[in-house]
């Protein structure tokens, strides 16, 4: 079978690799499509993803559906559509029980955090634990699907902001986690969602995906203290101060874009003199769950979707993955299929 590595910074390989055969409570999973997450872009372009170095060849990609390729168990026929939760809990620590994906020691395909590094989707079967098995409805395409850890990512942050039943919410940074992040707000009942973003094609996808009103960053003015919820989804210092100016007294601000693991200046003012709470967003839940209902409930999400490449051109599709303003969530098609 053929797999994507990454092998350094800026150094990427398509090979074949052997044929990974699941043990008990696994199953093998034959990838149709893998989305190009920003930690793939770390991985890539930097060597590294924050704190995590690449020290051997990884295969990216941790957002994909596929189908049932073998289940020894005979629970899940060949054919079978499904996504996959990409993680693996670690241990409970005293505090935070009930929130497994905060748990220290797990892992998260397509990650060096581990060692050896956690492999990833991006090859043409993947072995992975029964329960991180989604099946999805009949009516939900497999390319759609591509998007349920994104969505269940954006799910997770809206429910870190609490009830936004009638909220006014501004999402900033119109990416495809932005993009996905206006869902996830829509899907929780706010009344009113902008999105802001420095460049206008992004904007414009936003508009198209539902959004009541953008904001260019640089050209408009966001209105100070006027939302009930920031999700702050670009990861820039100074949009983090930006959120804390545009969001009301004793308003939430999500941080969802994660930022480098070093210092940066952010104007916190307006945090204190507001009251404005600050609140982290890691990963998901169960969110993907949601995620796989909402995509079939709602086709036009697939938008979010602006580019399929075949694999042999993964180092191209990576590249426009990190061009926003010629692609939202760019996708690799492991199958003819597929693309």
């Amino acid at each position: 079978m053929r797999a994507v590595y990454i092998d350094a910074k800026e150094s990427m390989a398509v090979r074949e690799a052997p044929m990974p055969e699941p043990r008990e409570g696994e199953v093998r999973l034959r990838v149709d499509v893998v989305g190009v997450c920003g930690s793939d872009l770390h991985y890539f372009f930097e060597g590294a993803n924050g704190e995590y170095v690449v020290r051997e060849p990884l295969t990216p990609g941790h957002e994909l559906a596929g189908r049932v390729d073998l289940d020894p168990s005979g629970a899940l026929e060949a054919g079978t559509p499904v996504t996959v939760h990409p993680a693996r809990f670690g241990a409970p620590e005293r505090g935070i029980e009930d929130e497994p994906h905060l748990w220290p020691g797990g892992s998260y395909l397509g990650s060096a955090s581990t060692w050896p590094h956690t492999q990833g989707a991006m090859s043409e079967y993947l072995v992975v634990r029964a329960d991180m098995v989604r099946p999805l409805p009949a009516s939900l395409p497999v390319r759609r699907a591509v998007l349920a850890e994104p969505l269940a990512v954006a799910l997770h942050a809206a429910n870190r902001a609490g009830d936004l039943s009638g909220a006014r919410v501004l999402v900033s940074g119109a990416g495809p986690i932005g993009l996905l992040a206006l869902v996830a707000a829509q899907a929780r009942g706010a009344s009113h969602v902008t999105v802001s973003d420095v460049l206008p094609e992004p904007l414009e996808r936003a508009t198209a995906l539902g959004a009541d009103a953008v904001v260019r960053i640089g050209e408009d003015e966001l209105p100070p203290s006027a939302f009930d919820v920031v999700l702050e989804c670009s990861g820039v210092a100074v949009a983090i101060g930006a959120a804390g100016a545009a969001v009301r007294r004793r308003g939430v601000v999500v941080q969802v874009g994660m930022v480098p693991d070093a210092p940066r200046p952010v104007n916190l003012a307006p945090f204190i003199s507001k009251e404005v709470d600050l609140r982290g967003t890691f990963r998901f839940r169960e969110e993907i769950d949601e995620a796989v209902v909402l995509l079939d409930r709602r086709p036009e999400i697939e938008q979010v979707v602006t580019h399929v490449l075949p694999v042999d051109r993964a180092e191209e599709a990576f590249a426009l993955a990190r061009d926003s303003r010629r692609s939202g969530k760019v996708v690799v098609a492991m199958t003819g299929d597929a693309a």
